[in-house]
């Protein structure tokens, strides 16, 4: 799945693809490298056939009545091809010009749109132009690095006149246009220099302004740095399931594994923040394309990069095609502008208070259901304390996507609006916590007895749970536990030692798993049980966090007896239920900040009381972990979209996931970080500022391990969703 979500945007991602394939095959590509001057291609008039040229344009010009969103859908997967010529330079010129106001747009516009003309515009200044009494701007000066300016008939360039910046569309016969000679080998640059050129009054882009041209670039080659990433992606991963060093395929070894990985988070970052800049508008536009400006580009360079170190020196060559996405990435990059100022624009925004709501667009049909979820939660928010607790338990409000009664057999349309009238009704749900995982399991695999006697109380937040899966041997790898389950008469005899257990010295019951048949392999003769913490031989003892705190415990059980009524689903078959389980956990996990309040507005809040500015190295540092913390919202928003479209969420799920875990740790640097000499206050949450952010910074370290590590949802990552080969078995 590229930028674009629907199944519209993916049919036109496939037949954008399917045409680009059958058009720009690979002799194409190396005849544009070998040539000494810039033409325009030979499928140029397919493209406007296909109506790719003005997806972004209203019908009225000529174009297909889409939107930008579009455009960058084609533009991406014309990208992974290194389709040659005009057509982002075209793309970004009609998009500046349909911004504006005036006649230029009825005059230019269809002929953009149908491939008669081809645009380019000016991203750096250089040119001033000085009006007469008629209207008329006589521009002289040099605008310089003008991307597709060679074989453009339309150049938009900016103009710095008493009026401060303006922005005009005049006619290359009007100009010199020189070549430069580009690092991009494929497309090409050019410097424009106008002499006195006249430009009448209908030929200025009035109501076009250098934010909203940043904007649309930022839009327009954020979505051909996607495509650059996802080639690279793709290439470099289709490349290390064959190549083989060592004996196996280097896809096995997860230095690699684990850099493709990070390639494809970066790509499914870039699709989100460029897909989410345009849907923007305002000064959230402003907001989302400074992020999409700062994150596309480098997601495409660092993609080309590890590519070519993927390939190894056969991607060093220049007959490989490697290079030539690294030459794109890096034009783009430089065509957009550093990295450093995108992050100051972040920066900036972030600071002035400018934020983006994720906001989700729901059919019309909406509205019946959501009068009727109004209706019952507004008697539910009447109560109080445990009674309304028990009104959102029954009522199947707590995990409305559960089979009922637990549940509503909510479908993902409903959740979501579940989740918005709570909200709005000031209704806060249980805290679960550890129950929050356990429930799904005993709902989907416990008995009608296990189910009546846990789930109320559970959903209701009165019954307290821990999970005693973790060993001191085994960590993430779970199915490598030692636990002993030895049957008896009744029931079960539990022995051996749990770790990391959270809770665990509040939990009234926990969630257990142990070998009970060491006979069958690894994955099976595990069973899961339901264990009473206050059973005869249970001992909890109390772990010391790095905080200084007791969150987490260790748990001996010695010979603790479990009815056979205590476990949940087959004897032998618990680590199916396990599965269910830790599927929960992660997406728990997954969302806000784990309870360490290490947020995005915690950060922000931090930085207004500092009663400094911030140096530009701190900017630059903030920037990235606010633009890292919108791309996750963008993802989530992806995820929700995709489910209430009925289909999987695929990499987004799994990349948010990943990013999620992280991101806290993040903020937390950010702070102490900001706090300076002050970071070495102890952490303590009661001494202010510097206190409470040591805390999280020490807190936080533990979100990348709790959960399944960072290198095992890495590993997760280049295997499910890049298809690379599993790590080999120990001894094979």
């Amino acid at each position: 799945m590229g930028i674009g979500l629907s199944e519209e945007h993916e049919a036109l991602r496939e037949s954008v693809a399917g045409w680009a394939e059958r058009n720009v095959p690979a002799e194409v590509v190396r005849a544009a490298v070998a040539a000494e001057t810039e033409e325009r291609p030979g499928f140029w008039a397919g493209l406007a056939e296909q109506g790719l040229l003005g997806l972004h344009l209203p019908e009225e010009h000529g174009g297909s009545g889409y939107g930008l969103l579009e455009a960058a859908v084609a533009i991406e997967a014309l990208a992974e091809r290194m389709a040659p010529g005009p057509l982002v330079p075209t793309v970004l010129a009609s998009a500046a010009i349909h911004a504006s106001d005036g006649k230029a747009r009825a005059e230019l516009l269809p002929g953009l749109a149908d491939g008669t003309l081809t645009g380019a515009l000016a991203l750096g200044g250089g040119l001033t132009g000085v009006r007469d009494e008629d209207g008329v701007l006589t521009v002289a000066g040099t605008a310089e690095f003008v991307l597709g300016g060679a074989v453009a008939d339309v150049l938009v360039l900016p103009v710095a006149t008493d009026r401060g910046e303006e922005w005009v569309a005049v006619d290359a016969a009007a100009v010199t246009v020189t070549p430069v000679k580009s690092l991009d080998l494929v497309r090409g640059v050019a410097k424009v220099a106008a002499d006195g050129v006249a430009v009448p009054a209908e030929r200025v882009l009035d109501g076009l302004g250098r934010a909203r041209v940043r904007a649309l670039a930022a839009i327009v080659l954020g979505a051909e740095a996607a495509g650059v990433a996802s080639w690279c992606v793709t290439a470099a991963a289709e490349y290390a399931k064959v190549r083989e060093q060592f004996g196996r395929p280097i896809g096995q070894f997860q230095g690699i594994k684990h850099k493709l990985a990070r390639m494809l988070v970066a790509l499914e970052q870039a699709r989100a923040t460029v897909w989410d800049a345009t849907r923007a508008e305002g000064d959230e536009l402003a907001y989302a394309a400074a992020v999409a400006g700062l994150m596309a580009p480098d997601a495409a360079v660092q993609c080309a990069k590890d590519a070519i170190q993927t390939f190894g020196g056969i991607g060093y060559t220049f007959e490989h095609d490697a290079h030539l996405y690294y030459r794109r990435a890096l034009t783009l990059r430089a065509l957009l502008g550093s990295s450093a100022e995108w992050a100051g624009s972040v920066a900036e925004l972030a600071l002035s208070g400018v934020s983006r709501e994720m906001e989700i667009d729901l059919p019309e049909e909406a509205e019946s259901l959501r009068a009727e979820l109004r209706a019952e939660i507004a008697e539910i928010a009447k109560l109080e304390g445990v009674a309304q607790k028990r009104a959102l338990a029954e009522g199947g409000f707590v995990m409305p996507h559960l089979p009922r009664p637990w549940g509503r057999d909510a479908k993902p349309l409903e959740q979501v609006l579940i989740h918005q009238e709570l909200r709005a009704a000031k209704v806060r749900l249980p805290a679960m916590i550890i129950g929050a995982w356990v429930v799904p399991s005993i709902a989907v695999y416990g008995t009608p007895e296990q189910q009546e006697r846990f789930l109320p109380a559970t959903l209701s937040g009165e019954m307290m749970w821990c999970q005693l899966f973790s060993e001191p041997g085994a960590g993430s790898d779970l199915a490598s536990l030692q636990m002993k389950a030895e049957k008896v008469e009744g029931g079960w005899k539990l022995n051996g030692q749990k770790i990391w257990t959270s809770l665990a010295h509040h939990a009234e019951w926990g969630i257990c798993i142990a070998r009970s048949n060491p006979g069958k392999p690894k994955h099976d003769g595990i069973t899961y049980f339901l264990v009473d913490m206050k059973a005869p031989g249970v001992t909890v003892r109390p772990l010391t966090e790095m905080t200084g705190e007791n969150l987490f415990n260790e748990v001996f059980l010695d010979d603790v007896f479990v009815p056979d009524d205590l476990v949940v689903g087959e004897v032998d078959d618990g680590w199916r239920v396990a599965r269910n389980t830790l599927s929960n956990e992660r997406v728990s996990l997954s969302s806000g900040s784990g309870g360490t309040g290490a947020a995005v507005p915690d950060l922000l809040g931090l930085a207004g009381r500092l009663g400094r500015e911030l140096t530009p190295a701190e900017r630059l540092e903030l920037a990235h972990v606010v633009a890292e913390a919108h791309s996750i919202n963008a993802l989530s928003l992806r995820v929700t979209l995709k489910q209430l479209a009925g289909t999987e969420p695929g990499a987004d799920a799994s990349v948010r996931k990943l990013l999620s875990t992280s991101h806290a740790q993040h903020v937390s640097e950010c702070a102490v970080s900001l706090l300076g000499t002050a970071g070495v206050t102890a952490a303590d949450m009661k001494l202010g500022d510097a206190g409470y952010w040591n805390r999280a910074v020490l807190a936080t370290r533990a979100m990348t391990i709790y959960g399944g590590t960072t290198e095992v949802q890495l590993n997760i990552i280049g295997e499910r969703m890049l298809g690379l080969p599993r790590d080999p078995e120990p001894g094979k």
